[in-house]
């Protein structure tokens, strides 16, 4: 790892010209990632352009620097090097990201068990509590002294991807970072407020459309719920919302896996599963074609919800069955 973060030091430092980009639909550890990188590249005086495919979703925006994402890329724009971040793989960042990029130089900093290594350059540890936390220790390798700003942005991947300092992620490594960022100035209050206790109206109202789906399995051991288009249109808000909603049918006493089942187009779905630790969800992603962690992956598949529904349910029992 050591040799790794070397050559990523080298490489940056000999050249001036980057973008720095994450997965679509981005959660925290996606939009602090790249801020964080951004800001510091900037802070050495290069020239930096951070990108995400969409918006940046609204527990985040209050992040320092959060309106240096752009959504766009200029055609003809030259880079040295473009940075993916907490992607396993190029297509996460866009469907045609890397083929619209002439770049030759890609470097990869991720934590997914499911990564392919796409590129030659790359900094990724599975054990990492967080993407962030790559990048923190990148930073702490660059020549820069790290602000309250850049301190945010990586304690919010920590805490986000934690869960909360609640998952079996939250190791050693990340509450000793956590506590190197408090020192730095990030106030731990300040931050879970703008995340947790700052959410719009509109969100609970779809969480209460959401709630009336769930469906427990005779076993008790999976339990679901499914987003569809017409409840965030009748909410008035954005999929950006469902964030974190698969949480509540995994609290069940019992339920040892949960999944959502978020309707993205005509019969066609995003299912996002969640494990307390037992089942490896990322195996029953990657039968359709998905990833992540041991503890939450995802997957698209097509066809009418309720088979949808049922074939992500029965992977599961499969799943829970090899256990």
């Amino acid at each position: 790892m050591t040799r790794k973060l070397d050559q990523v030091v080298d490489f940056i430092q000999k050249n001036k010209r980057f973008l720095v980009a994450s997965h679509l639909n981005p959660d925290g550890d996606a939009i602090g990632s790249t801020l964080a990188l951004a800001m510091a590249l900037m802070k050495m005086g290069k020239n930096v352009v951070a990108y995400n495919g969409n918006c940046v979703p609204y527990q985040y925006k209050h992040l320092p620097g959060a309106d240096l994402i752009v959504n766009t890329i200029v055609s003809e724009s030259r880079f040295d090097a473009v940075f993916v971040l907490d992607c396993s793989e190029p297509q996460r960042v866009g469907p045609d990201f890397k083929r619209s990029l002439s770049t030759k130089e890609w470097i990869n900093i991720d934590h997914h068990l499911s990564n392919e290594t796409f590129t030659d350059l790359s900094y990724i540890d599975t054990t990492a509590c967080s993407t962030g936390y790559l990048v923190y220790n990148l930073i702490k390798r660059l020549p820069l002294e790290i602000e309250r700003d850049i301190a945010e942005n990586i304690y919010t991947t920590i805490v986000t991807d934690t869960g909360s300092f609640r998952y079996s992620n939250s190791n050693i490594e990340a509450f000793a970072a956590a506590s190197e960022l408090v020192a730095l100035g990030v106030s731990p209050w300040d931050v879970a407020n703008k995340i947790y206790e700052s959410q719009p109206i509109e969100r609970v109202k779809l969480l209460s459309f959401v709630l009336e789906t769930l469906e427990h399995s005779t076993t008790g051991a999976v339990a679901s719920i499914v987003v569809t288009k017409d409840m965030m249109d009748r909410a008035g808000i954005g999929h950006e919302a469902t964030d974190g909603f698969v949480n509540y049918p995994r609290s069940i006493e019992g339920v040892e896996v949960a999944f959502l089942v978020r309707e993205i187009g005509e019969k066609r779905y995003k299912i996002s599963y969640r494990s307390k630790g037992k089942v490896n969800v990322a195996a029953v992603a990657e039968e359709f074609g998905g990833g992540g962690h041991r503890n939450a992956a995802g997957c698209v598949m097509e066809g009418e919800l309720s088979d949808v529904r049922n074939r992500a349910s029965e992977a599961l029992e499969s799943q829970i069955d090899a256990s």
